[in-house]
């Protein structure tokens, strides 16, 4: 904790009294940090875990278009945006980690609850909002544009190819009965990749993570957070989460009344479904693979890839 006490010192000129450990994701630790006068949010990337440096290569191309979006369009106060450091960059990093500071924000993540009607159309609103923005804002948005590329299959091929003895037996027990279904998943969304290279689709800005874990409720309003995947890319990147919910149709209402013309393309749903079908699993299997981990914590990670692959053999991506 001392060390947190020192980097907030060095880096934001913030003598902090109290740090809290908060429930964070998969990607990072959480803290509440505080003083006599403030309290705020801090992420911590480890720089020990093999998945940190995807997820913090582009806080320095992401943060400006948050930062943008807050200053110039309806979501101030609705998205989360980093304070800067006192050299002005969005984060700063030590041997250990790399780290974010927030505004700390009173609420409850939403989490495994459903949305009241209130939530459904300030979700509604938000991305509709947010989907409103595209390559057209005065901000450099070249190194977050879909090329529909998937860096990780060549190392998740790599990994499904090995023998027995070459991976720990609980993994191997686990993965060998759905190597078949990944194949086939792998090569349909290679195709559709190649496919979706060639047509001309609307990009706009996407959040791609909406899952209820990256929503908060504060005080009458709804906060969309953790934007390491904002994408600008066609909308389906976002949708995927949405069209299954009971109120998509809603949400569509509300939706179209922006973009009138809107439709799904059901080439791209069937893609992002499944890359993001292919990432979550591959993103378990790294972390069991080569981060260090706790037994209790290898317990969780190889059940939430159980129930990936379960989802897989049910043909739900």
């Amino acid at each position: 904790m001392e060390n947190v006490k020192m980097i907030l010192k060095e880096h934001y000129d913030i003598n902090i009294t109290d740090v809290l450990p908060q429930k964070g994701g998969w990607a990072s630790l959480a803290y509440k940090v505080s003083n006599e006068n403030q309290g705020y949010f801090l992420k911590v990337y480890e720089k020990s875990r093999a998945s940190t440096p995807k997820l913090t290569v582009l806080v320095d191309q992401y943060v400006p278009i948050l930062v943008w979006l807050m200053q110039n369009s309806f979501l101030k106060g609705k998205i989360s945006v980093p304070f800067l450091t006192n050299s002005g960059d969005y984060k700063c990093e030590d041997e250990y980690g790399v780290y974010l500071l927030y505004e700390y924000i009173e609420g409850r993540t939403i989490g495994d609850q459903d949305l009241t009607e209130t939530q459904v159309r300030q979700l509604s609103k938000i991305i509709t909002e947010l989907h409103s923005h595209g390559e057209d804002i005065p901000v450099e948005t070249d190194a977050i544009k879909e090329d529909f590329d998937i860096p990780f299959l060549q190392i998740l091929l790599h990994t499904l190819h090995k023998k027995k003895n070459d991976l720990p037996s609980d993994i191997w027990e686990l993965i060998h009965p759905y190597i078949p279904l990944l194949y086939d998943l792998i090569q349909t969304v290679q195709e559709l990749s190649h496919n979706l290279k060639k047509c001309d689709l609307r990009m706009a800005l996407c959040h791609t993570d909406l899952h209820y874990w990256n929503l908060m409720q504060s005080g009458q309003q709804l906060i969309l957070i953790d934007w390491e995947g904002l994408k600008l890319a066609p909308p389906e990147a976002d949708l995927i989460f949405l069209v299954n919910k009971p109120y998509f149709d809603e949400f569509l209402s509300i939706y179209q009344k922006t973009d009138q013309n809107f439709s799904i393309n059901p080439e791209a749903m069937t893609f992002y479904r499944g890359k993001r079908r292919l990432e979550d699993i591959w993103e378990f299997l790294e972390q069991l693979l080569y981060d260090k981990q706790e037994e209790q914590e290898r317990i969780v990670i190889m059940n939430y890839l159980r129930e990936e692959l379960h989802v897989l053999s049910e043909n739900l991506y």
